[in-house]
């Protein structure tokens, strides 16, 4: 780690505001990450494969001598109307609406966001950092500039609701994408050991929905699945919470024709059947889902637009209700294990596996203190974890390394924000963020 780390971020948190506003991000991320990855990643621009406003859609390669590949599914929002794929509807939109720059890989996200991508989590002054089990493995990274978790197959034209623009005509091409860079990395990857497939908030709606293609077309060894945040629940019926989404994106993304690609244990009515379906379709692969029950990012995409009440608490509340039945659909197969820590102040409790590990752990039993003695350790701390406490990287290594698989709901706790700590690192990364 660098040096003088704790200075620099007491420092940047007591910077007058206007200095903050100019350095904030790089300076604080920089700090946090130690300095995020530095590859020789090489690009790939295939005939083809295009980002949602029509120009290039462009994916990066890491090769080094690891019989294992991560094949990693960039997030950042959807998109099935006017407001939410020009731009204009912010974090509730879709990622890069203007494309992919070419020199995108050495841009934050791609730099930043992943500690799995760079193979460590960085940790923070007085915490060290930690190798992960994908430290130097190949690496796929899809950066996402289609709105439809990687999987649309639609062209949509949208019209502007306010009269001021004229209509745009937007490329929903994500299958078409995952399946050229899947089909390029096996000509560059032609026997994988390991093969995860992963990524956060759109991009863990992506790992579900194209694993079944991806791992077909890599055929490694040993496949994992690990879906961070962008759960695809259960609506087999038109009164479910998420069937009105399911419908939406089912019209705008085309979805149709690519889920009917898709073997017979996925049930086109349901698309949360895609958990059963990759699980009985591989009963040998790892497949995980972890994510926070009190995420309050992509819970908005299922619920905010499609049903009322829909403030905070409602929100979470429809959340708790699928998160419970997804839970007890991944009870049914032996393959599949998940990690649901209650919350983080984080990115509204959104994903688990982004910038930094901290706050990123999960315990059976985090419960209320019960003696008075508890409190002479951490007097702060009202929770204490009766059972054992499973940081992130403990669970990867776990569940890739051992095979194992590991089970983890946790209760509802305050734990994360009666830490001190924690706090101010809350305060930085989301600045950072701009959360």
């Amino acid at each position: 780690m660098k040096r003088l780390l704790l200075p620099s971020l007491l420092a940047l948190m007591l910077a007058p505001a206007v200095s903050r506003a100019e350095v904030l991000l790089p300076s604080i991320i920089d700090v946090l990450v130690d300095g995020g990855n530095n590859y020789a990643w090489e690009k790939v621009a295939l005939p083809g494969t295009v980002c949602g406003n029509g120009s290039q859609y462009k994916f990066w390669i890491r090769k080094t001598t690891s019989p294992n590949l991560l094949f990693l599914f960039e997030g950042g929002g959807a998109c099935w109307d006017y407001e939410t794929c020009s731009g204009r509807a912010g974090v509730l939109g879709a990622a890069n609406p203007n494309g992919i720059a070419d020199d995108y890989i050495t841009q934050f996200t791609a730099k930043y966001v992943s500690p799995i991508v760079n193979g460590a989590d960085p940790g923070l002054p007085l915490r060290s950092k930690r190798d992960l089990v994908t430290k130097d493995w190949n690496i796929v990274y899809m950066p996402y500039c289609t709105g439809d978790v990687h999987v649309g197959n639609n062209t949509a034209t949208y019209t502007d609701p306010t009269g001021a623009n004229p209509p745009l005509v937007w490329r929903h091409n994500g299958y078409a994408n995952t399946i050229a860079a899947a089909n390029y990395a096996k000509t560059r990857f032609p026997s994988v050991q390991k093969l995860l497939v992963t990524g956060y908030s759109a991009g863990g709606a992506a790992t579900s929905s194209s694993y079944y293609f991806v791992r077909k077309i890599m055929n490694p060894a040993r496949g994992y699945l690990l879906n961070d945040s962008g759960p695809i629940f259960l609506a087999p019926n038109a009164t479910d919470l998420s069937r009105a989404l399911h419908d939406k994106i089912r019209q705008s993304w085309n979805l149709n024709s690519v889920f009917a690609l898709l073997p017979a244990s996925f049930n086109m009515n349901n698309f949360g059947s895609i958990n059963r379906m990759v699980a009985t379709e591989f009963p040998n692969d790892q497949l995980a889902y972890t994510g926070y029950t009190q995420d309050y990012n992509y819970s908005r995409f299922s619920y905010e637009r499609f049903r009322t009440p829909n403030d905070e608490a409602s929100v979470h509340a429809y959340w708790k209700v699928d998160q419970d039945k997804l839970v007890q659909e991944l009870n049914l197969f032996n393959n599949f294990s998940y990690f649901i820590p209650h919350h983080r102040p984080i990115n509204s409790s959104h994903c688990s596996t982004v910038i930094t590990f901290i706050g990123a752990h999960a315990c059976q039993r985090m419960e209320k203190k019960k003696y008075f003695w508890e409190y002479l350790d951490a007097p702060w701390q009202s929770y204490k974890c009766y059972s054992e406490f499973v940081p992130m990287d403990v669970f990867l290594s776990r569940w890739i390394n051992d095979n194992q698989r590991v089970r983890i709901y946790e209760p509802a706790n305050n734990y994360n924000n009666e830490d001190a700590g924690m706090s101010a690192v809350a305060f930085l990364v989301n600045s950072a963020l701009g959360d």
